[in-house]
């Protein structure tokens, strides 16, 4: 029997999937909160949200994701960042599991990803858990019902969380697996409940299909000017540099804060939802995505609440610190109907640098911007690690590595083009520290790098006066309304200047031991990017 509110022009049934229990077609966010309730998946919040906890996984699985090794992607995956499958182990996978699902009950939604029409990837997803269904609906976008009706999906996600793999029959590691075929066009996952490996899976794909088609992929927020979808910027960033916070301007529109493509004609969200970290989450410094706590259908995942009064604890980090909350994009006041901009006028790549080195901000020439991205450079510092004693580089190419199917060289140099087919200004801005490393200095102050980059964005800051910085070659700005002059000029901010220059020499080359691996597959001008 199949329930729903429209059912698509393919079944399951169509698509080899039988013996199944009840299957839900596309229901909307009340009936799969009912239907979540029924079966005591998680609990009634305040406001209507739907608290929900995802047991052993609380964060992706990295080391248990593969791609099927098939001769038509053979020589296009970049295989030493993604652990390959057998066909024939991804084959009894796909056996094992379809015999897990006969009488079983599943929810299927049939989504897309990519605001912009002419790039969009239609996408089904068979969730096991009503909840993972209104956690995907919140997250892709969704068609209207007339383009459910005669919905075929492009690509399929099973998501099985009461499936265990076995290594020995299916070539994984462990008994949770992710498996991505791209010539089957479908995705298999098994052994987790953590709703974000829906998500990431279909970005995966993206980050394989779109550069065929001439589209970046990008990991990154997005805003642009009010009034002016042409005014855009992006923003790359990894965890804790700002990205969020920081492309969250009330002053501009906000067009999406993860994912978004690059096309020739403009920017646009691949998603439809936000997928936000509630830890510490604070009223005032971001009210907007305090508030989507209390907003009927938001997935509240693993956190810490009240018995009695359903009341949120921001600050209670006992089931995991990556806590998080999911919810549409308009739940957000400023948030773009359209989900696109225009080409991006300004590129940001934030960086938190803890050993204190980096100006606030620079500006970076097309080959520096193609070597920073390439770098994905942030750091740990210590107390946030386990035996972390001083700061440590983190480098995670295209800002976003475990995404990325294809070798690192292949989007750096997509966006290289694009930055020069645009005149795209570049910007490497750092929100770590000054003043000497972490332990020693102190954290960039926010209103300096908001000021810094509210004059990159209306463009009064690449119209003043720059120096050329001696470590790494970029230019950088020599003075700004709103913030000191001193802070523009790292080493002056420390008070012994040799012990900037022998930590800025320490990271100058990490940053080349890093690169090294990259060297024989780019031109000669990135590779001396970062060389004064």
């Amino acid at each position: 029997m199949t329930l729903g509110r429209v059912n698509p022009a393919e079944t399951l049934d169509k698509q080899g999937i039988t013996g199944l229990g009840t299957v839900h077609y596309n229901l909307l966010e009340p009936a799969l909160i009912e239907e979540a309730l029924k079966r005591g998946e998680g609990k009634l919040g305040l406001g209507g949200t739907f608290l929900v906890s995802t047991g052993k996984h609380t964060g992706r699985s990295p080391k248990d994701k593969f791609v099927v090794r098939t001769p038509a992607v053979e020589d296009t995956i970049w295989w030493d960042n993604n652990a390959p499958m057998t066909p024939e182990g991804f084959d009894q996978l796909h056996a094992d599991m379809l015999a897990h699902m006969e009488g079983r009950d599943y929810f299927v939604q049939d989504l897309y990803a990519g605001a912009d029409p002419a790039h969009r990837l239609d996408v089904r997803v068979v969730t096991e858990l009503a909840w993972h269904g209104l956690f995907i609906r919140h997250l892709l976008r969704r068609p209207d019902a007339e383009e459910l009706a005669g919905f075929v999906p492009e690509f399929t996600i099973i998501n099985c969380p009461g499936f265990k793999a076995d290594p020995d029959r299916h070539g994984c590691r462990s008994e949770t697996v992710i498996a991505l075929n791209f010539e089957k066009k479908l995705i298999l996952i098994g052994g987790t409940a953590y709703a974000g490996e829906n998500k990431k899976s279909v970005f995966t794909l993206l980050n394989y299909l779109l550069p065929e088609q001439g589209v970046m992929p990008m990991h990154c927020s997005a805003n642009h000017a009010k009034g002016d979808p042409e005014d855009t910027a992006v923003f790359f960033g990894l965890s804790g540099t700002g990205k969020t916070t920081l492309s969250a301007d009330p002053l501009r529109v906000l067009i999406g804060d993860d994912e978004h493509g690059w096309s020739d004609t403009g920017t646009f969200n691949f998603e439809g939802g936000c997928y936000a970290k509630t830890i510490n989450l604070n009223p005032e410094a971001e009210p907007e995505i305090y508030a989507t706590t209390q907003k009927f259908g938001t997935v509240i995942e693993n956190m810490v609440y009240d018995p009695d009064t359903l009341a949120l604890d921001f600050e209670d980090d006992s089931l995991t610190a990556n806590m998080r909350c999911a919810y549409p994009l308009h739940y957000i006041s400023n948030a773009s109907e359209t989900a696109r901009g225009g080409q991006p006028n300004n590129i940001i790549m934030l960086t938190c640098d803890a050993f204190g080195v980096l100006p606030p901000i620079a500006r970076l020439t097309p080959a520096q911007a193609m070597y920073h991205f390439l770098s994905g450079f942030t750091s740990k510092v210590a107390g946030t690690e386990r035996g972390v004693t001083e700061p440590e580089p983190t480098f995670s190419t295209c800002f976003g590595a475990p995404f990325m199917p294809r070798r690192p060289e292949v989007y750096g140099q997509l966006l290289r083009e694009k930055i020069a087919q645009n005149s795209s200004t570049c910007w490497l801005v750092n929100t770590g520290w000054t003043g000497g490393a972490y332990g020693t200095g102190s954290r960039m102050p926010i209103r300096a790098t908001r000021a810094l980059l509210a004059a990159a964005l209306d463009g009064s800051l690449a119209k003043g006066e720059f120096r050329k910085d001696v470590n790494f070659g970029f230019d950088v700005p020599v003075s700004c309304p709103g913030v000191a002059d001193i802070l523009l000029d790292p080493r002056r901010t420390w008070d012994r200047p040799d012990s900037y220059d022998r930590q800025a020499a320490r990271l100058v080359q990490m940053f080349a031991d890093n690169f090294a691996q990259y060297v024989p597959f780019i031109d000669d001008d990135v590779k001396a990017a970062a060389i004064s």
